[in-house]
């Protein structure tokens, strides 16, 4: 539901695939999405389905898995916290995305260990452990990479009601592992005598998310993706996401360091421009200028935050041959909120720097170095591959 709701947000599903195919797991599943109607309304339907023909012989040979378990009655493989973790770290993924996935497997295996009594390392996963769980979260890290999600808030839960047969037999609803990584949140009962939160679910929001009554204050949604279930009930099925910005600008106090420069070799100033933004300047100038006598010189202007000040002052008196600065305070300065947003173009990933000022999007632009790189790889114009990832990004953001 995570993964479909996410899709419709605007992950792209090829994007999606090529990512999980990552994991080197392509002969254990394959992933069905399309579109569903639940209760009227439209939403995204993935289904993780292991393979017929897959058996654990077929890959106990793969040097990414140490141990496997089956469950006999139920014919799946069974992984344990480390031989998931192997798996995970092995694969290609990016740091960002393994380190999000193992974040939400840890506190799944804390939560099994604390109710069957074993130590987190050595759980053996049933539900869990399953190949579609793996999808399920490696995928889940995926989509809020790609999505550039900074923070995570999650309404009250309805966790459902009755009993769910599991590999230990009948369980209560919410089930144990389920109840664990759901203390401190908000949970309700309401609409089915099933189970509406998974461990996998629940696991997801212990490990990512805080409870927030309402959308928070001064959130602007720019986005909204409904993922669907299995089941068809009386209420409807499915996981609402809103994707947006909190605070949509921002104020900053901020500073301008500025002098004049007369007697310099301007070679130096690209390298005085690097030194300058690794110490966190926020933008750097040179306008240029004549001085007394008429000497053609070049003024030097810096943003910082005033955090950095310092930092920047010795860079320019180090590498500069003034000898004085001007230090001017800036009383305000508005901003666009900006994200960087990933588009799969015909020549391939480009990332777009997409503005949004007052809850609209005001500006996008295209990375200037993923387009060269890509125009030269695929010896095409370079406005080509700007103008197809400028279409493709408005598209995907309607």
């Amino acid at each position: 539901m995570f993964l479909g709701a996410c899709i419709q947000a605007g992950v792209p599903e090829n994007f999606l695939r090529k990512e999980l195919e990552k994991l080197n797991l392509p002969q254990e599943y394959q992933m069905e999405i399309s579109d569903e109607v639940k209760n009227g309304i439209g939403a995204v339907y993935v289904d993780v389905k292991l393979l017929k023909n897959f058996s654990p012989e077929k890959i106990n040979s793969e040097p990414n898995i140490r141990r496997l378990h089956r469950l006999e009655h139920a014919g799946h493989v069974h992984r344990t916290f480390a031989d998931i973790r192997e798996i995970i770290e092995k694969s290609d993924l990016s740091d960002k995305v393994k380190e999000t996935a193992l974040k939400i497997f840890s506190v799944i295996a804390t939560a099994e260990g604390k109710v069957h009594l074993r130590s987190p390392e050595t759980v053996t996963f049933h539900e869990v452990g399953a190949v579609d769980s793996i999808v399920d979260i490696v995928g889940c890290a995926i989509c809020l990479d790609y999505l550039e999600v900074e923070k995570i808030f999650v309404s009250k839960i309805n966790v459902g009601g009755g009993f769910v047969k599991c590999a230990h037999g009948l369980m209560p609803v919410p089930a144990p592992a389920t109840a664990e990584l759901l203390q401190g949140f908000k949970t309700f009962s309401f609409g089915a005598e099933r189970e509406l939160t998974t461990p996998t679910g629940a696991a997801i929001v212990n490990a990512l998310a805080e409870y927030s009554r309402d959308l928070p204050e001064n959130f602007s949604s720019e986005k909204i993706g409904y993922g669907a279930g299995t089941l068809n009930l009386d209420i409807p099925n499915v996981l609402r996401i809103y994707c947006g910005e909190i605070e949509g600008r921002k104020k900053r106090r901020i500073l301008k360091l500025e002098t004049n420069i007369d007697d310099m070799n301007p070679q130096i100033f690209g390298y005085l421009y690097d030194k300058l933004f690794a110490a966190g300047a926020l933008d750097v100038w040179t306008t240029g200028i004549y001085m007394k006598k008429n000497r053609p010189a070049q003024m030097l202007s810096v943003l910082t935050d005033e955090d950095k000040r310092d930092d920047c002052i010795k860079i320019i008196f180090e590498e500069t041959t003034t000898i004085g600065m001007r230090i001017i305070n800036i009383d305000e300065r508005l901003e666009a909120s900006r994200k960087s947003a990933k588009v799969l173009t015909e020549y391939g990933e480009v990332r777009c720097k997409v503005s949004a000022y007052g809850g609209k999007i005001v500006s996008i632009t295209p990375e200037y170095e993923d387009c060269r790189k890509l125009a030269e790889e695929k010896n095409v114009p370079l406005k080509a591959v700007w103008q197809d990832a400028l279409t493709k990004q408005k598209e995907r953001l309607g």
